[in-house]
């Protein structure tokens, strides 16, 4: 259940919950057989087990379910950008006092990254300071 002062969308989610939202966020509007087929062989759920977690989604705000006839689709009230927005949000204010700086300083070295990986991280620091320039 959403507590009051929680906005739909904004808690997070546990391990399985995120397994089947990433499902969903591929699939978009979908059913629950969609989602349990989607789901690696390796972690096999019952229906009834995925049906449950995507129920206690739509009460936490993250899905929102149609029913139809003879089947009740889902479809994702928040987008992965948005999650993924809101994780980093709580990982910097818990973890790291706050300071997206020391985020960005532990992953870079906390990962032994790539020469093409580098490349890349330069490139978006450059875009960046390019877009503040014109902006």
């Amino acid at each position: 259940m959403v507590r009051k002062k929680d906005k739909p969308g904004s808690r997070l989610l546990t391990d399985v919950e995120l397994e089947l939202m990433t499902v969903i966020w591929s699939q978009g509007e979908t059913t629950v057989k969609e989602v349990a087929d989607a789901l690696p062989k390796t972690r096999p759920l019952a229906y009834t087990s995925v049906a449950t977690v995507m129920k206690i989604l739509e009460h936490k705000g993250f899905l929102r379910c149609e029913k139809h006839s003879h089947a009740h689709t889902f479809s994702p009230l928040v987008e992965k950008a948005a999650y993924e927005e809101s994780c980093l949000d709580h990982v910097v204010d818990n973890l790291f006092d706050g300071e997206p700086v020391a985020l960005v300083q532990r992953l870079l070295t906390a990962k032994r990254l790539s020469a093409a990986e580098r490349r890349a991280i330069e490139a978006t620091l450059r875009e960046l300071a390019a877009a503040k320039k014109q902006a």
